[in-house]
C-alpha cells in the first residue's frame, strides 16, 4: 500500500500520530466534556455573525437566511469527513495530520503551516477589533489596549489548558446566552405579541419580495457567510486534550448542524422579520438595529459588550490553536524541536510565546502600517481555510478508499452518501475559491493566499533538501 496512506503504520495516542517515548513533552488530558461542546460552540460564533452578517442581508436581503443554510450544509459536510476520520483514526491527534497520513508528509507540513499562519495572522485582527470596542470606554490610545489584550490572553494560554478552556467556557456562555434572549425576545416582536402595531414578519417579502436581488445575490453572498461560520474545526485540535478525544468529536460533529441552523438561521431570519433589510448598513451591527427597533433599552451598550467578548473568544481561541498546531509540527520535525518542550502543566510553552511574539509583532504592523504591511498579511491568509478544507475532505475520501481496499472494519461515524457527498461537498469548496477569484473585492484575498501556498510548499521542498527523509 502506498506510504501515504498505510492506515497501520501510526501507534496509538500521539500528537501528531507517533506515540511519545516515556518522558517526553505531551499534551495534557484535563479539558471536560463541558468545554470541548463550549469550545465547538465558541468557534463557530464569533463577530461574523453579530456584525458580519450586515453585509450578507444587504448583499442578498431576507433570502440571505437561504445563504447560511447553505453555507452551514457545506461545513456540516465539512466537519462529517472530520469526524470520520478521527473515529476512524484515533492515534491522529491534530486534524492537520490527517492529510499527512492520507496524501504524504508535505501535506501534513503544507496544511499544519498554513493552518498555523491562519490562526496567527487571526491573533492581532481580534486584538485590534477588542482595542477599538475598549477604547470607547477607556481613554487609551488603541495600540497600548491591543498590547495590554494581547498580555492577558498570552497569561492565560501560559497558565494551563483547562484555563484556556474555562475562559472559553464562560466566553461561549455568555454569546449563547445572548443568542438565545435575542431569537426569544424577536420572535415575540416578530408574532406581534410585543410590537406596537402587530406581526412584523411582512418585512420578509414587502421590500422587494423576499429574493430582491435574485437568487444569483444568495450564492454569491455564500462566500461571505462561508467566512464567518468558520472555526468549528478547532473542536478537533481541543479534543485532543480529553480523556476521550474520537468520542468528543463524534458527538459534536453529529450536532453542529443544529447549532448552525440554530444560532445562524434563526437570528438572521428574525433580524430581517424585525425591520426592513433595506435599514441594515454594512459594517454596523443589525442585532444592534433590531434590538432598536424593538426599543430595547441600551441596545448599542448591550451589543458592544457581546461582540467584545466574542472577539476575546476568538482571540484566545486562536493563542490556543496556533500554539497546539505548533507543537504538532515540531513533533513531527517540521518545525523546530525546541518548541516540543512543554512545562509541568504539559503546556507548549515556547510554542505559546512564539504565537505571541508573532502577535504583538502584528498588532506594531496594523498600527504602523496599516495600509501595507499588515493589510498583505491579512490578505494573505483569506482563502487559506478554504485550501485547508479542501486538503480535510480529499483526505477523507482517500483514506476511506484506503480502508475499504484494505478490507478494514469501518468506524461507526461515515460521510453520509459516500462518495456523493464528499464530493459535492468539494466542488462545494471549489465553487467558493472560484467565487473569490473572480469578484472584484475578494480577488487580492485569493491571489494573495495562493501565494501563501506556494511559499509554503517551496519551504517544504527546501526542507526535504536540507533534510531528507525516508518517505518524505
Amino acid at each position: 500500500m502506498n506510504e501515504a496512506v498505510n492506515v497501520e503504520r501510526a501507534a496509538p495516542g500521539a500528537a501528531g500520530g507517533v506515540a511519545p517515548a516515556p518522558g517526553q513533552p505531551r499534551l495534557s488530558r484535563t479539558l471536560r466534556p463541558r468545554h470541548v461542546a463550549m469550545i465547538t460552540i465558541g468557534g463557530i460564533i464569533g463577530a461574523g455573525l453579530f456584525v458580519g452578517s450586515s453585509a450578507v442581508i444587504a448583499a442578498a436581503g431576507p433570502a440571505s437566511v437561504l445563504s447560511y443554510a447553505i453555507a452551514g450544509a457545506l461545513v456540516l459536510l465539512i466537519m462529517r469527513s472530520l469526524g470520520e476520520m478521527a473515529v476512524a483514526h484515533p492515534e491522529v491527534r491534530a486534524f492537520t495530520e490527517f492529510a499527512r497520513l492520507a496524501l504524504g508528509h508535505w501535506a501534513g507540513f503544507t496544511v499544519g503551516w498554513l493552518y498555523w499562519y491562519f490562526w496567527v495572522v487571526v491573533v492581532p485582527v481580534e486584538a485590534i477589533a477588542g482595542a477599538v470596542i475598549v477604547s470607547r470606554w477607556l481613554p487609551l490610545p488603541e495600540w497600548q489596549i491591543g498590547m495590554a489584550l494581547m498580555a492577558i490572553m498570552t497569561g492565560v494560554n501560559l497558565m494551563s489548558a483547562r484555563s484556556y478552556a474555562e475562559f472559553e467556557f464562560w466566553f461561549s456562555s455568555i454569546k449563547v446566552a445572548a443568542i438565545i434572549t435575542f431569537i426569544v425576545v424577536a420572535a415575540s416582536f416578530a408574532l406581534g405579541f410585543t410590537a406596537p402595531h402587530g406581526p412584523t414578519y411582512g418585512n420578509l417579502v414587502q421590500h422587494g419580495g423576499f429574493m430582491p436581488l435574485g437568487f444569483t445575490a444568495v450564492l454569491a453572498a455564500v462566500t461571505t457567510v462561508f467566512f464567518s461560520i468558520m472555526g468549528a474545526e478547532i473542536v478537533t485540535i481541543a479534543a485532543a486534550e480529553s480523556q476521550e478525544p474520537a468520542r468528543a468529536i463524534a458527538g459534536l460533529t453529529s450536532t453542529i448542524v443544529w447549532r448552525i441552523m440554530t444560532f445562524y438561521v434563526s437570528s438572521v431570519f428574525l433580524i430581517v422579520c424585525v425591520l426592513p433589510w433595506t435599514l441594515v448598513k454594512p459594517g454596523e451591527s443589525p442585532f444592534t438595529a433590531a434590538l432598536d427597533t424593538m426599543h430595547v433599552p441600551w441596545a448599542g451598550t448591550v451589543m458592544s459588550i457581546v461582540i467584545l467578548t466574542a472577539v476575546l473568544s476568538c482571540l484566545n481561541s486562536a493563542f490556543y490553536v496556533a500554539s497546539r498546531v505548533l507543537f504538532v509540527l515540531a513533533e513531527r520535525g517540521d518545525a523546530p524541536q525546541w518548541l516540543v518542550q512543554t512545562n509541568k502543566r504539559h503546556v507548549p510553552t515556547r510554542s505559546v510565546l512564539l504565537g505571541s511574539a508573532a502577535g504583538f509583532a502584528g498588532v506594531l504592523a496594523a498600527i504602523l502600517s496599516p495600509g501595507a504591511v499588515f493589510a498583505f498579511l491579512l490578505n494573505a491568509s483569506g482563502a487559506l481555510i478554504l485550501f485547508i478544507y479542501l486538503a480535510i475532505v480529499v483526505s477523507q475520501v482517500r483514506l476511506r478508499r484506503a480502508r475499504e481496499a484494505a478490507g478494514a472494519v469501518q468506524p461507526a461515524l461515515l460521510m453520509w452518501l459516500f462518495p456523493y457527498l464528499s464530493y459535492l461537498a468539494i466542488g462545494g469548496i471549489a465553487v467558493v475559491l472560484i467565487a473569490m477569484a473572480v469578484t472584484t473585492d475578494l480577488q487580492s484575498q485569493f491571489w494573495a493566499s495562493l501565494l501563501t501556498v506556494a511559499v509554503a510548499l517551496a519551504a517544504y521542498a527546501l526542507r526535504r533538501r536540507t533534510r531528507p527523509r525516508a518517505g518524505a
